[in-house]
């Protein structure tokens, strides 16, 4: 691969610009496999508000990244899973994890 130039063209800045949120990969890797509530994710992620979450998850929404299902109740319950093209991201995050366990920095 030969990218010269990293326009807006580039493969990388692009990727970068929906994953190089500061809270992004740390989303994704807590849903993971699974399926989560809003509550549980909020416990999870230390240090990230209210308004930062639900913002990051609207945006991994819209991007294509999770997929949100809402019920119908009181109190509203809303489940957040990964879509197929989110799990293709869990591969990335565990060889950061483990750049990460071999270099403390």
């Amino acid at each position: 691969m030969n990218i010269n130039i990293s326009d807006e063209h580039c493969p990388l800045r692009r990727t970068l610009e929906i994953i190089g949120g500061k809270w992004t990969m740390l989303i994704i890797f807590q849903i993971n496999e699974r399926t989560v509530r809003y509550g549980e994710l909020k416990r999870c992620i230390v240090g990230i508000s209210e308004k930062m979450l639900i913002s990051q998850l609207k945006f991994l929404c819209d991007k294509g990244f999770v997929h949100k299902k809402s019920f119908a109740e009181i109190p509203p319950k809303v489940e957040y899973t990964l879509t197929d093209i989110g799990k293709e991201l869990l591969p990335v995050i565990n060889q950061l994890i483990q750049f990460g366990l071999n270099h403390k920095f």
